[in-house]
């Protein structure tokens, strides 16, 4: 099974405080940038805790921190790997 994949722009001077959060809910997501120059990451989320990562992400967006989430079809299903 594939997890759900999202993409979204975030605040470069707060990059750190978005990974840091992330990464200390253990198994919710796993994230990376996939545009640097463009500050857009990706987001690797199991389909069982999506809704606790929109919550955390829809805080971060209200902050200003996050935006363009979006859903988008997993691409490592459609690069085949």
């Amino acid at each position: 099974m594939y997890c759900n994949y999202y993409q979204a722009r975030i605040k470069r001077e707060k990059i750190w405080q978005l990974t840091s959060v992330l990464r200390s809910l253990e198994h919710l997501v796993f994230d990376r940038t996939i545009d640097a120059q463009q500050s857009i990451f990706e987001f690797f989320v199991p389909q069982d805790v999506a809704d606790d990562f929109l919550s955390v992400m829809h805080y971060f967006e209200d902050k200003g921190i996050v935006s363009h989430l979006q859903l988008l079809p997993n691409r490592l299903k459609s690069e085949g790997v």
